[in-house]
């Protein structure tokens, strides 16, 4: 995954966000039953490199769990918009909210802005896997 970009969600113009600060908003959890519960979303743009590891059947509407979980991992973020409409549309930039009940997780995401993320296969004692790589 490369060319993390910020995107400017038209939602976040609401009265639903409340901005905290360039591209971090406050609003009521999607997910949490008790409708008071809030969280911190920021919402990402980039595209998917299906000539690497984890990837290669990766589109905007197929984002590839390699290494795009590690990601949430990594952070301690999930993913809380899928902008459907939108990944549907595009033929390469995919488009994620993430969200966090911690705004530092939020702004330890935002770091990824202009970087690349990808996943490098290894072996070990004849076991595959791979080390998830942030530059």
């Amino acid at each position: 995954m490369k060319n993390f970009q910020n995107y400017p969600a038209e939602k976040y113009e609401t009265a639903d966000y409340e901005k905290i600060e360039e591209g971090i908003y406050k609003t009521k959890s999607p997910y949490e039953t008790d409708s008071s519960e809030e969280v911190f979303v920021t919402s990402l743009s980039f595209e998917m490199e299906p000539d690497q590891y984890g990837e290669e059947d990766g589109s905007p509407s197929n984002i590839s769990q390699v290494p795009f979980e590690d990601l949430l991992d990594e952070f301690c973020v999930y993913v809380t918009d899928f902008y459907d409409d939108l990944n549907e549309a595009s033929e390469q930039t995919c488009y994620q909210e993430f969200g966090s009940s911690d705004l530092e997780d939020i702004k330890n995401l935002r770091t990824i802005i202009g970087k690349r993320v990808y996943a490098v296969p290894c072996m070990d004692d004849g076991e595959e896997y791979y080390d998830t790589k942030i530059e």
